[in-house]
């Protein structure tokens, strides 16, 4: 898998975990002390996340951060 496509798939799953709790993408940038901006880039994989803010984000949304990375990781297209 290339990096577009592993940023791609993290950031879809941080966005569905987000919407299956009922937080918005502002809600959840306040929680982890950023902009909505810079929420929005993380989930539509325009910026290359850190490991910390991974687990910020987990942090703000009540999971472990093992959680994130559950998602097909083969190269098969959705």
């Amino acid at each position: 898998m290339e990096k577009e496509e592993f940023l791609k798939r993290l950031g879809e799953q941080i966005q569905k975990i987000r919407k299956e709790k009922g937080i918005s993408q502002t809600e959840l940038a306040n929680r982890c002390y950023k902009d909505k901006q810079a929420m929005e880039r993380i989930e539509n994989a325009k910026i290359n996340t850190s490991v910390y803010q991974l687990y910020e984000i987990s942090k703000a949304l009540d999971i472990q951060i093992s959680k994130l990375l559950e998602f097909d990781t083969t190269n098969q297209k959705k």
